[in-house]
């Protein structure tokens, strides 16, 4: 079995920073790309941030240059660092995994976390 969980959400004021960490654990052969999601009320979900197995990065236009994703391969977990937050980057965030898990040769299953809220007010 393999588990994806989130942690570090919270409330912070306009201007703010956060940071959400997401680990990985269980039978893993190996880590792919891993996403994190976000899914505000009345809103669908959105791409935020991808991070490939080789550090590549890639960002949704309404985050860039201000979020940073990175992982620690030795750790099987990925962060979100989150500066300069609005109001509009209230959500739920979500971390995506697509993980190769022992014994099942080439496949690729994607794997999710809980979820964690984001709220950004005064």
């Amino acid at each position: 079995q393999v588990q994806v969980v989130e942690s570090g959400g919270g409330l912070v004021q306009p201007g703010g920073s956060l940071r959400l960490s997401c680990a990985a654990s269980g039978s893993i052969f190996r880590i792919n790309a891993m996403n994190w999601y976000r899914q505000a009320p009345g809103k669908q979900r959105e791409l935020v941030a991808t991070i490939t197995s080789g550090g590549s990065t890639n960002y949704a236009d309404s985050v860039s240059g201000r979020f940073t994703i990175s992982r620690d391969n030795a750790k099987n977990t990925v962060y979100l660092q989150m500066n300069s937050l609005k109001p509009e980057d209230t959500a739920v965030y979500s971390c995506n995994a697509r993980i190769t898990p022992i014994g099942r040769g080439l496949a690729i299953d994607d794997y999710w976390g809980q979820g964690t809220q984001v709220t950004v007010s005064s």
